[in-house]
């Protein structure tokens, strides 16, 4: 029962901060000079076809943006409650079906990465803080760092460019152009296959490295406490020890990162994800704001924005779940 009441709670407070999220994302992607019209009749222009003044008029009318900036998002904003999030200007179709093409890719690489954030950044945290200063220590170390430090579309163009010289492999997107249209077969799926290792390595190489930093570190401050220091003079076993107790505490931050992993694997790195051509959440959402598509824009945003709660509000339980000191109250 004291569960489900801090889970409402926390969806009510959920529910106003998406309202404050929703105006001020909307009000932001109208801020610089024009609109999509504006830069549609330009293109128009520049093509040679004129647009009379009356055209212009009729065509602002039939998208809404002679309207004041308040009465847009309160449509939109009403629309989107109810599950519409509006038409696509550039794609000229619901912005819901926009997205959802983008989601079976989107959810395999994001969960995916997740995943293997998890599997190597755990172990090797707790293998570099029980190895302190040892060549394996340094060496995380090292890796973690260059982790960090590599912009993740540099490594999108150095591991794209070693597969295609070492390998002869074209590794941009996610399939070969001749597998696009196809039904799925063995064939394709070998193919799929060969194209997910760098993206999931490009992914996750800094998140990784993040863990490993923080896995080490924390459990290094568990690992100098008191009560392991008792717990070795009590002669209890070390490996027994460090799991038991250390472990565990020292997983804290790893589990509350996971409500800021998720939204930021959603959107793919959209730098990276535009150099390897994959067909994710982060290149759509920059391909409308340069389009200045304002539906399109604020409905990633919004998804991104719940992606956010609900992440937060999963790791808060798991932490009262795995840690009896936190409490949800």
């Amino acid at each position: 029962m004291k569960l489900f009441k801090y889970i409402i709670k926390r969806l009510l407070w959920g529910a106003l901060v998406l309202l404050f999220v929703s105006f001020f994302s909307f009000l932001v992607i109208q801020l610089p000079p024009g609109d999509f019209l504006s830069s549609y009749i330009a293109r128009l222009e520049k093509s040679g076809m004129a647009v009379d003044n009356q055209s212009m008029v009729a065509l602002r009318h039939s998208y809404g943006l002679d309207q004041p900036f308040i009465v847009q998002y309160g449509k939109w904003f009403y629309r989107f409650v109810r599950g519409d999030m509006g038409v696509s200007f550039l794609y000229t179709k619901k912005v819901e079906s926009v997205i959802v093409e983008r989601l079976p890719a989107t959810l395999l690489l994001s969960f995916t990465s997740l995943l293997v954030i998890y599997l190597v950044s755990i172990p090797v945290g707790i293998y570099s803080a029980r190895r302190q200063y040892s060549i394996g220590d340094f060496l995380a170390s090292l890796l973690g760092f260059m982790g960090m430090a590599i912009p993740g579309f540099l490594l999108a163009l150095i591991l794209m460019w070693i597969a295609y010289q070492g390998f002869g492999i074209s590794i941009g997107g996610l399939q070969s152009p001749q597998f696009m249209d196809q039904p799925m077969s063995m064939a394709k799926a070998i193919d799929f296959m060969k194209h997910l290792p760098v993206p999931i390595i490009v992914i996750t190489v800094a998140g990784t490295a993040a863990l490993i930093r923080t896995m080490r570190a924390t459990l290094l401050d568990e690992l100098g406490k008191q009560y392991v220091t008792t717990a070795r003079a009590k002669g209890l076993k070390e490996s027994t020890l460090i799991h038991k107790y250390p472990v565990r505490a020292a997983m804290n931050p790893i589990i509350s990162s996971g409500g800021w992993l998720l939204p930021e694997l959603f959107s793919g790195e959209t730098i990276a994800a535009i150099v390897l051509g994959l067909p994710t959440i982060g290149p759509l959402l920059y391909r409308a704001l340069l389009g200045e598509d304002m539906y399109l824009a604020a409905g990633c945003i919004m998804i991104l924005s719940i992606l956010t709660i609900i992440g937060l509000l999963i790791s808060d339980i798991v932490l009262a779940i795995t840690d009896p000191r936190i409490r949800l109250g």
